[in-house]
C-alpha cells in the first residue's frame, strides 16, 4: 500500500491521521470547521455549515494533526480560499 505523506515543516502528514469529526482550527486558534471526511488523497471535505453548504480544503493547508487539524492560515483568510467544489483531476 502506498501512502501520500504531507511535509508540514519537519511533521510528517499522512492523510489517515485526518478523521471525521475532528475540528479544524486556523492559525490564530479558532475552530472555524469541522472535518466531513478526506475526499481522496489530498483533500478534506468538511462538515456542513449552517448553511448546509460542505467546503473543501486541501491537505497541504494542514500544519500539525493532534486532536484537531490545524491548518496554515486565519481563518478568514481560510473561508475565502476554501472551495465550494471538490476539486477536478
Amino acid at each position: 500500500m502506498v501512502w501520500l505523506v504531507q511535509w508540514a515543516g519537519n511533521n510528517m502528514i499522512q492523510p489517515s491521521q485526518i478523521k471525521p469529526k475532528m475540528p479544524v482550527v486556523c492559525s490564530d486558534n479558532g475552530q472555524f470547521a469541522v472535518v466531513d471526511h478526506m475526499q481522496g488523497k489530498d483533500t478534506i471535505k468538511l462538515a456542513r455549515d449552517t448553511g448546509g453548504q460542505h467546503h473543501y480544503i486541501p491537505l497541504s493547508w494542514v500544519t500539525s494533526v493532534d486532536d484537531k487539524v490545524h491548518i496554515d492560515r486565519p481563518g478568514d483568510q481560510a473561508m475565502r480560499d476554501w472551495s465550494k467544489a471538490p476539486p477536478t483531476s
